[in-house]
């Protein structure tokens, strides 16, 4: 299939489902950040006007040449927005019009203004302050600088305390998605997803689909990551599972499971995803680089492209958003092919506006691809 006319069938899929779409109930958590968007700048015209540093190896060349020197470097905040794999990819649902809930760390015993926005359109427990990452963007990616010192208190007592034990079970057990996302920077996720194990899945029924999202894990240890990929499977037992990756995280994965193939382009990806969903036993692996998307399940490999833009006007949030639009998806009953286009439409409509899509919104963009 054509990408166009895959486009298309995924547009057709979306509007069907549409009537569909508004009863569907997520549960998604547990991080939580405050995003400063940073332009750093090369040169600067005016107190208005400046150049900005293009990109990464610009930037790495800057860095570089300040070495036994010392060197001084122009930051200009040009937005300040909801961010963490959880709280980006929630919204995105909500504008979407699923029923979401939202748990994690956006502000206590206050909400965090930056977190209204979600507020009024999801459900929020929030049981911490948020954390704060200042992300330098460039035309080829962007640095993540992050202050994580809040997220130690995204734990189970915390989790159990401030949204109660039986809300909590009784949230999980109406939820059609239940999304765990950024195991990397809560230093607490795998202790919550054992008492989830021992204490909250055995009363839930088998109707559920979980996503996971570990973000970036190459700081921690390997052993905690062998560990995390381990529980991640121990869900799969009674439910349908996901794992979300980019290409970077897909090789840092595939390290830790002994992956030995391809090294290098979509070959690679596509092994990764293979080899991932194999030693895992879940039910899919989805991997994400820049211009294209794949996923394994079912001893298949499905690869979609996206619609890829040279120079986004943002890029912090893209992957959450492609989870946003793969999980809608899997809900309305898609196969890995039109989950897989919607998420990278949902992702390149995101990059192209700074704005999530509604389902009308994202209809109208798949058809301008068909």
């Amino acid at each position: 299939m054509s990408g166009g006319s895959l486009a298309r069938r995924a547009a057709e899929t979306l509007v069907a489902a549409m009537p569909a779409i508004g009863q569907r109930r997520a549960v998604i958590g547990l991080d939580g950040f405050v995003d400063q968007i940073i332009s750093v700048v090369d040169k600067r015209d005016s107190p208005e006007r400046f150049t900005r540093v293009p990109t990464l190896t610009a930037m790495g060349q800057k860095i570089i040449a300040a070495a036994g020197k010392s060197t001084n470097i122009e930051l200009v905040v040009e937005r300040v927005k909801l961010g963490g794999n959880g709280p980006i990819m929630a919204n995105a649902l909500a504008v979407f019009g699923l029923q979401v809930t939202y748990i994690g760390n956006l502000g206590y015993p206050h909400l965090h203004p930056v977190f209204e926005e979600l507020a009024q359109r999801a459900t929020v427990h929030s049981i911490a302050e948020p954390g704060l990452t200042d992300a330098l963007e460039f035309d080829d990616g962007k640095i993540m600088l992050g202050k994580h010192a809040p997220l130690r208190d995204v734990n189970w007592h915390n989790l159990t305390e401030r949204v109660g034990r039986d809300r909590l079970r009784d949230l999980l057990a109406r939820a059609d998605l239940i999304g765990l996302q950024n195991w990397t920077m809560l230093p607490f996720m795998s202790e919550i997803w054992e008492r989830m194990l021992t204490e909250i899945v055995p009363h839930l029924t088998d109707r559920h689909f979980f996503f996971f999202d570990l973000a970036d894990p190459e700081k921690r240890d390997p052993r905690d990551i062998a560990r995390a990929l381990e529980l991640i499977g121990q869900f799969q037992r009674k439910f349908d599972v996901y794992l979300g990756l980019n290409e970077k995280e897909a090789h840092e994965i595939g390290t830790v499971l002994g992956y030995q193939g391809p090294a290098e382009g979509e070959p690679a990806v596509r092994a990764l995803a293979t080899h991932i969903q194999q030693r895992l036993k879940i039910t899919g692996v989805v991997i994400h680089p820049r211009a294209y998307a794949v996923a394994a399940s079912n001893a298949t490999v499905v690869k979609v492209d996206g619609p890829f833009v040279e120079r986004p006007l943002i890029s912090t949030g893209a992957g959450d958003h492609f989870n946003a639009g793969f999980c809608l998806g899997k809900l309305i009953g898609a196969d890995d092919a039109v989950a897989l286009q919607l998420g990278v439409a949902t992702s390149g409509y995101y990059v192209r506006t700074a704005r999530s899509p509604t389902a009308s919104q994202l209809t109208e963009f798949l058809n301008s691809l068909g």
